[in-house]
């Protein structure tokens, strides 16, 4: 359905604690200055609990305390990005936004519309500038919430954008156990920044309208799927694709089936599968480390989707095992 949204509040949250002079200034890493001028989005929806009694403002209190306590933690998120090389952290904070859905969370979760979700978020994807984050809390006629947070890219990838998420929440809920120290933050130093001049990180991103649609596979269907693409051939370590190959192998040949009328040999299409560097430097970087410490695989499976295994599956993997420890050196003196 389609949801009526008014903005209650607009605020700035600032750190529980001064940053200290010696961390004013976060420099960034040649992936961070590569990545295009766009935010990563992401909406929680929380239902109401029975055996919760908070109002809306104790709430509202609650998650700006939090915020706030999480922003001393994440020091470089309550500042500005300058000039495409550093972060001036000069706890200005984060943009806060309050507003009020006109209707029950469990109407608007009944037939979501994708696009949509964009009025739970204080800003359109583009409209990135100099911030790193902002965020936008929605409180539903039924006592629900939503909490919208969106992260510039230019600052970090979507396990770190995961892992401030992770923090605040543990805060909000008291969660001690959960509430990790300030992670490794120095990707500068494995990746160096570069004088990259005249460099366009959003060439080749239009703005175009599209429709967007969303799709829901269930554990049996998956597992249907992953059976599909399955090799018998006794001599591949793993002949039974991951989930993750087997849905992208899938999404191939529905957009290839779609496509066959309008092919172009002038056109070349590709899979680009975001992959995790943390796992693929010697020694492997903790879980945690702050930044954008992914690269993507790109592959150029077979338009002949009968080929299944050997045609889609393996021409993904093969990309994906490219990005090795010796592609991280590579990387990290800017050879790629």
């Amino acid at each position: 359905m389609k949801v009526e949204i008014e903005v209650i509040s607009k605020e700035n949250i600032k750190p529980s604690f001064p940053t200290p002079q010696h961390l004013h200034h976060y420099q960034l890493s040649f992936l961070d200055q590569l990545q295009p001028l766009v935010f990563m989005p992401m909406v929680i929806f929380y239902p109401k609990q029975s055996d919760a009694n908070l109002s809306n403002i104790e709430q509202s209190d609650r998650i700006k305390k939090s915020l706030s306590d999480a922003l001393t933690r994440f020091h470089m998120l309550a500042g500005q990005v300058k000039d495409n090389l550093y972060i001036d952290c000069n706890d200005e904070g984060v943009h806060y936004v309050e507003s009020k859905a006109k209707c029950k969370l469990s109407e608007f979760l009944e037939s979501p519309i994708p696009s949509e979700l964009n009025k739970f978020v204080p800003f359109e994807l583009d409209e990135v500038n100099e911030l790193t984050i902002a965020v936008q809390v929605t409180f539903f006629n039924c006592g629900s919430l939503a909490i919208g947070a969106l992260m510039s890219h230019r600052v970090a990838d979507a396990l770190s954008f995961i892992s401030f998420v992770n923090t605040w929440a543990a805060i909000a809920r008291g969660d001690h156990g959960n509430i990790v120290s300030p992670p490794p933050m120095d990707s500068a130093v494995l990746f160096p920044p570069q004088d990259l001049s005249g460099f366009n990180p959003n060439i080749g991103i239009t703005k175009n309208k599209i429709v967007t649609k969303r799709f829901v596979f269930n554990a049996s269907a998956i597992a249907s799927i992953r059976d599909k693409y399955s090799s018998n051939d006794k001599n591949i370590e793993y002949p039974r694709p991951s989930r993750v190959e087997a849905l992208s192998a899938f999404i191939w040949s529905r957009f290839i089936a779609s496509t066959q009328s309008k092919e172009d040999s002038h056109i070349i299409n590709t899979i680009l599968h975001a992959v995790n560097l943390r796992t693929r430097t010697d020694p492997p970087l903790s879980y945690d480390y702050f930044g954008n410490i992914c690269r993507f695989a790109i592959s150029v499976p077979s338009r002949d989707t009968d080929e299944g295994f050997y045609g889609i599956i393996k021409p993904m993997r093969e990309s994906i095992e490219k990005i090795d420890a010796d592609f991280m050196k590579l990387l990290q003196h800017g050879d790629v």
